[in-house]
């Protein structure tokens, strides 16, 4: 990657900022033009992940708009295959074609777009956009979270008691045994719209399984981050992106309040251990 000066940085972050917000609306309606259609679609993987080609169109959309064959931008996909010169890039796009294929296959509307572009290890600029629902969230670091242009908010206050909490049921169960009594929201097929629910205010506090990657997190970690909120790992700290290996363990959602006792209960991860 070439050097970047200085005195650009903050143009080209501001640039492909502008870029992002198109380039996710287009991809959007690419990928709502072929929902509910007849579309090809295969696994792969040892887990057997569903794939179809819209994901594949979608990536490729994206790819195109955002880094314009250039190599001033690096590129983290769950679409694309890895290359290992986006450890040394100072601006990598990470992306999520479709989060929530599953849901996309089965004509079912809880799937989003997942785009951010990450600045030394940390996301700047995001959008998450689910068409089949209507809602286009996006954040800018220092410049809040909005949904269709509306500025949103995580739920304020440290009290657990009665939150409403999303996450995987197992654990739930588990977390039942030493929290006060809450109220479960459905998982949803999409994990990054599962933890923007808490920047929208929408839940209380989200968690994630321990197998989550960059593409899943990064954008929803800023639209959490700019609402109020925290997205950490259970024993705190901050979340890295573009590592070598980018996937994450357990890790909790929630407004600044809440998220601090929630780490003060969960921090030496007994939970995610049994």
């Amino acid at each position: 990657m070439p050097a970047i000066e200085a005195d650009g940085t903050a143009k080209i972050s501001a640039r492909a900022a502008a870029q992002l917000d198109v380039a996710v609306r287009d991809a959007g309606s690419l990928a709502l033009s072929m929902f509910g259609k007849p579309i090809k679609q295969w696994t792969k993987g040892p887990s057997s992940s569903p794939v179809s080609e819209a994901d594949i169109a979608v990536d490729a959309l994206l790819r195109e708009r955002l880094t314009g064959g250039g190599d001033t931008f690096a590129w983290l996909s769950e679409e694309s295959a890895d290359d290992d010169a986006r450890l040394a890039a100072r601006y990598v796009w990470v992306v999520d074609p479709i989060d929530g294929t599953r849901a996309y296959i089965a004509g079912q509307p809880d799937w989003a777009i997942s785009a951010a572009l990450v600045e030394g290890g940390r996301p700047i600029a995001a959008c998450l956009y689910a068409p089949a629902l209507d809602e286009f969230f996006a954040a800018r670091t220092g410049s809040g979270s909005t949904l269709n242009g509306g500025a949103i908010a995580a739920t304020p206050g440290a009290d657990l008691n009665g939150i409403r909490v999303a996450g995987p049921q197992k654990f739930l169960e588990r977390l039942s045994s030493i929290m006060p009594s809450f109220t479960k929201l459905p998982r949803g097929h999409s994990l990054a719209l599962r933890l923007v629910r808490v920047a929208q205010g929408a839940c209380d506090a989200a968690f994630a399984g321990g197998n989550s990657h960059d593409w899943d997190l990064a954008a929803a970690d800023l639209l959490v981050h700019e609402a109020g909120g925290a997205l950490t790992p259970l024993a705190g700290g901050a979340i890295a992106y573009n590592r070598p290996v980018p996937r994450h363990g357990m890790l909790v959602a929630a407004g600044r309040e809440r998220h601090a006792a929630l780490v003060g209960l969960l921090g030496d991860e007994r939970l995610a251990l049994r």
